[in-house]
């Protein structure tokens, strides 16, 4: 480092809200993912875009984008992965045709009316690991999940 560079203020990284967030969320993402990994061969990229068909119902690939902060080339990867294993089809849009339509198929439903019931036991595991601060940190996601204004 050259000697006329600035001093670097003080920073502790391990106390920095997006950063605390992001490893939050990728650990108990990974917790969850492991399990849908062992039992059903999926990804977190799979796993989002399965969960979102099944609460959704028919979407394309842009709401599937939009809603589970994932980039066009990672949900277009996992749809293609998913048809491949006939968990979901695609279907061209009748109003528009440059959009895309996904849907469970019927092997996909039947994944996750086994997958579900899984997550929502990783949902009750983390609600009784924070105890009374689930309902604080429920409603600080939901300032934090608002639209700036």
């Amino acid at each position: 480092m050259p000697d006329d560079a600035p001093p670097l203020p003080e920073f502790d990284l391990y106390s920095f809200t997006p950063y605390r967030l992001a490893v939050a969320a990728k650990r108990t993402s990974e917790e969850l993912a492991r399990k849908y990994r062992e039992r059903f061969g999926i990804s977190i990229p799979e796993w989002r875009v399965l969960v979102h068909l099944a609460h959704s119902g028919k979407v394309s690939v842009r709401d599937i984008e939009a809603r589970v902060a994932m980039e066009k080339y990672e949900v277009s990867r996992a749809a293609k992965r998913l048809r491949e294993a006939n968990l979901i089809e695609r279907k061209e849009n009748p109003t528009d045709r440059r959009l895309v339509i996904l849907t469970l198929t019927p092997a996909g439903r039947k994944m996750m009316a086994e997958l579900l019931p899984l997550a929502k036991s990783h949902q009750a595991a983390l609600e009784a690991r924070l105890g009374d601060a689930f309902e604080q940190l429920e409603a600080g996601l939901e300032q934090l999940l608002k639209e700036p204004e």
